[in-house]
């Protein structure tokens, strides 16, 4: 896998080992994301890395000891009774200090949950001479083990990384893809470095989707289902709601409906998959989370939309082999799903940055009726920093001839809304692409430069 981004985690990751005392340090974040290949940027020959599984404490001991006998000589032909010993023996063999890496931790802890307690102990002796990465996919243990103070790990840990999906922006230079391209892959594959590897090896944005992700036997087909394995308890039930918001049930009281469940018992669920980064809850713009009446579920993801919107639905045809019908229905609706993602990363790309001199706090959507009977909706909204401005914003997925008369139409309709009476409004129109355009007219190069 090519390395993108990181700078700011490797940046911490190199200046935490670099410390004179030895370093414990946390990393996790869901599948695909690069945590291995992050954390090999800053190991050398003399660290030790160690990718744990499934088997029992005893193999994964001998295992591990094998891998430190690479840097260490003999100390593998030691029978280590348990993680301890192994742990306490490592410390005093140790004449120089090196980084060991524990990979997939989690697996570790489930077959030895005295080992967070063993850690704890090493680490609060002031004695350990080397230093300690744990890296995991599960994000609901990983989080339990660190950030629950009831944990013996609770605030032991030097640096704690979490990663998240790759911004915009690199996935041009890792696909060789110019602005609109980029738009249109990163709707597909969100931002997962493995997810833009596997693309990369297909010639075309419809070949890679045919080949991984709507083929039986596809790289990508099964993906939600060891996505969701990792961090779910009821992966039914997580499987379900996710299919169910995909197909176009966002309000809480229309997925109660599709799952036959009452609203309150959904609750927990659709927290735990908003904190995992898999759904959103959206309000409209200026309206309280917490008491708004018109929140929407959507998936936040886009590959886990794109899979619920165009997999699910098709299942049986795709298990047919009919591969080629299943495409062809996707490239009919390709564009109406890239121009939601494109209303997204408009939001995304508006939110704390400075737009012709003025710099604009979160954009969202706003939906809602301006009188009885007349109900509006904006793509973008945002206010600016210092509450004199308020940016108004129309997305177009298509290319337009001329934005004047857009611009002009929205600032009328901007006039209505209830909350720009006193603002300057700036409205603004993202498009596609646009023959003639102004300053209030931005275009995907344009959007690229505001993620930078």
């Amino acid at each position: 896998m090519n390395f993108v981004d990181r700078v700011e985690e490797l940046m911490r990751l190199r200046n935490t080992l670099k410390e004179e005392k030895s370093s414990f340090i946390v990393v996790y974040g869901r599948r695909r994301l690069g945590k291995s290949t992050l954390i090999r940027q800053v190991m050398t020959t003399q660290d030790v890395y160690f990718l744990a599984d499934q088997t029992e404490t005893s193999q994964q001991i001998r295992m591990l000891a094998k891998e430190i006998a690479l840097k260490i000589e003999g100390f593998d032909k030691v029978v280590y009774p348990d993680w301890h010993t192994l742990f306490e023996t490592l410390n005093l063999r140790t004449t120089e200090p090196f980084t060991l890496c524990v990979d997939e931790f989690p697996y570790m802890v489930k077959k030895a949950p005295e080992l967070p307690s063993i850690l704890q102990k090493i680490i609060d002796s002031q004695q350990l001479k080397y230093n300690i990465i744990v890296c995991g996919s599960s994000q609901t243990m990983m989080q339990g083990l660190i950030l629950d103070s009831k944990e013996p790990l609770y605030g032991r840990a030097d640096q704690i990384l979490k990663l998240a999906p790759v911004p915009l922006p690199y996935i041009t230079g890792y696909l060789n893809c110019n602005a609109i391209e980029a738009i249109e892959e990163y709707a597909v594959w969100g931002g997962v470095p493995r997810y833009w590897e596997l693309r990369a090896k297909s010639k075309s944005l419809e070949a890679a989707i045919e080949y991984l992700i709507i083929n039986s036997q596809g790289t990508l087909y099964e993906e939600p289902y060891r996505l969701l394995v990792d961090d779910m308890r009821d992966i039914v039930q997580a499987y379900t709601l996710l299919s169910v918001i995909g197909s176009g049930a966002n309000r809480l009281s229309e997925i109660s409906a599709r799952v036959e469940k009452p609203a309150t018992q959904l609750s927990r669920p659709l927290e735990k998959l908003m904190t995992l980064g898999f759904i959103e809850r959206e309000n409209p713009f200026g309206e309280n989370p917490k008491s708004s009446k018109k929140s929407l579920y959507k998936i936040a993801d886009p590959f886990m939309e794109f899979f619920y919107r165009f997999v699910i639905p098709n299942r049986s045809l795709i298990e047919l082999g009919r591969t080629g019908v299943v495409l062809k229905g996707i490239k009919e609706h390709l564009g109406n799903y890239t121009s939601w993602h494109w209303e997204r990363l408009c939001r995304k790309a508006v939110s704390g940055s400075t737009i012709n001199g003025t710099t604009y706090g979160v954009a969202s959507r706003w939906w809602g009726n301006l009188s009885r009977g007349e109900a509006i909706e904006v793509d973008v909204l945002a206010e600016s920093l210092d509450k004199k401005t308020i940016l108004v914003g129309e997305c177009k997925w298509s290319e337009i001839t001329d934005s004047n008369a857009l611009i002009a139409n929205l600032t009328e309709k901007a006039k209505r809304l209830p909350f720009t009476k006193g603002k300057e409004i700036v409205p603004i129109i993202f498009a596609k692409s646009c023959k003639i355009r102004n300053e209030n007219t931005l275009l995907p190069e344009n959007i690229l430069e505001l993620f930078k």
